[in-house]
């Protein structure tokens, strides 16, 4: 591997890094010593073997604890480096083999780490909905939310223009209206009017409208030329027109006057039946049906609708956009607040929140399902770039420490081990 590639995502080594690297220095020197002192008892044992035979036994043990620590350090040495630089075959392993190490690695993560069942368990075990709501709850955070939310709002009202969907909601608006009966629409509409009788307020109304009609000096002057038209020139003489009109006005003012008053007045009575037998006709008659559609249709097919509808959307929009820039918006302030009830009801409602997180699960799962072989084949791509000597000095930091237990282990067994065989054969071979 080239000096430029390996130099490419160098390994650093953190405090933790350096601690480790400490504690494995340490074990090295006492694994190193505890060979040592095995060594050095091997040898004075063996020296005084012959005036003290006993020390045969522990000259049995210490050969063999030298013995099996040597191998032993071969053995870990050989994982990460060339003993004594020597070119010795299936030595120096982990740098030997870095790319399929890192391939494997790859391999190893994607199958076992990564696999459905358990990024699912994994996944399942957190709150998503809790975090959501907490995070929504809080004012402050609800408050920063809707602040970005309506910088947002410009541009996505310019992208709703130019994408065509206003003419498309516009136009599909316009349809399904046209679909929907006038007639028993209206009919409907009407009896809740008439259920509380809140018909007869409007007719109420219409007897004001009449009585100031009849009190309007205009309004009286030209039913005075109406009736003098109609009446014979010699009552005309006689001032019968202004007689005629003063009566008609009197009267007509004092059944209003009568009917506001009395609220079971045979009038508001025979309101009450024409406005039923009209709800009636409206939902049950396909004369008056098919008018309403034509009424509908004609309606909805000016020009004027459209345009209607344009204006409405360009004054909303330059409503929108001057509030939401506005220091005091009402938009934000609305966003903010409806962001911390969001969140409010979300912490109290624990099956939504159940369904949220059931949702988070699959989408989350489903995505690191689809995203997992480029996980795999990014970690060996970097396992691969990484310089060979950092590469073996992390491998050897993590788990180096571990393994300079094998070495006191090897002694140790390796000793017991001498030290049975030295005394079979005193038992055995010598006798």
């Amino acid at each position: 591997m080239s000096q430029s590639v390996q130099a490419l995502a160098p390994v650093r080594f953190d405090a933790d890094a350096q601690a480790k690297l400490s504690a494995l220095r340490r074990t090295k020197f006492i694994a190193g010593a505890a060979l040592a002192l095995c060594i050095l008892v091997f040898a004075f044992a063996k020296s005084f073997q012959g005036s003290h035979p006993w020390l045969g036994f522990v000259a049995a043990f210490a050969e063999a604890a030298t013995i099996g620590g040597l191998a032993d350090w071969y053995a870990v040495v050989a994982l990460f480096r060339r003993p004594l630089g020597l070119p010795i075959p299936h030595t120096a392993i982990i740098p030997e083999n870095q790319h399929r190490i890192a391939d494997n690695l790859g391999r190893f993560i994607e199958a076992n780490f990564l696999a459905p069942e358990p990024v699912r368990e994994k996944l399942a075990e957190v709150d998503f909905a809790a975090l959501v709501a907490d995070w929504l709850a809080d004012a402050e955070r609800a408050a920063g939310l809707s602040r970005f939310v309506a910088r947002l709002v410009p541009q996505t009202l310019a992208a709703v223009e130019q994408s065509g969907l206003r003419d498309f909601v516009t136009s599909r608006m316009l349809e399904q209206i046209e679909k929907v009966p006038l007639a028993p629409l209206a009919a409907e509409l009407l009896s809740a009017l008439t259920d509380d009788r809140r018909h007869q307020k409007l007719f109420d109304e219409f007897t004001r409208v009449v009585g100031r009609f009849l009190n309007d000096e205009k309004a009286l002057a030209t039913m005075r030329e109406k009736i003098r038209e109609e009446l014979p020139s010699l009552f005309n003489l006689f001032r019968a027109d202004a007689y005629l009109l003063k009566k008609i006005v009197a009267s007509a003012g004092s059944l209003l006057d009568e009917v506001r008053a009395d609220p079971d007045h045979p009038m508001r009575a025979e309101f009450d039946r024409f406005a039923l037998a009209f709800i009636e006709r409206l939902r049950t008659s396909k004369q008056y049906a098919r008018r309403a559609e034509k009424l509908k249709r004609d309606f909805l097919g000016r020009p004027e609708v459209r345009a209607l509808a344009g204006d409405t959307w360009a004054s909303m929009r330059l409503f929108i956009e001057q509030d939401a820039n506005a220091p005091n918006s009402m938009i934000r302030e609305h966003l903010a607040n409806m962001f911390v009830e969001v969140g409010r009801h979300l912490a109290d409602d624990a099956q939504i929140r159940a369904d949220m997180n059931q949702g988070f699960v699959v989408a989350l799962a489903s995505f690191v399902e689809s995203q997992k072989s480029g996980v795999s084949k990014f970690i060996a791509d970097q396992v691969k770039r990484w310089d060979l000597a950092q590469l073996t000095r992390l491998i050897e930091i993590n788990i180096g420490k571990d393994l300079q237990y094998i070495r006191f282990n090897g002694m140790v067994i390796g000793g017991l081990a001498g030290l049975v065989l030295y005394t079979a054969e005193r038992l055995f071979l010598v006798n």
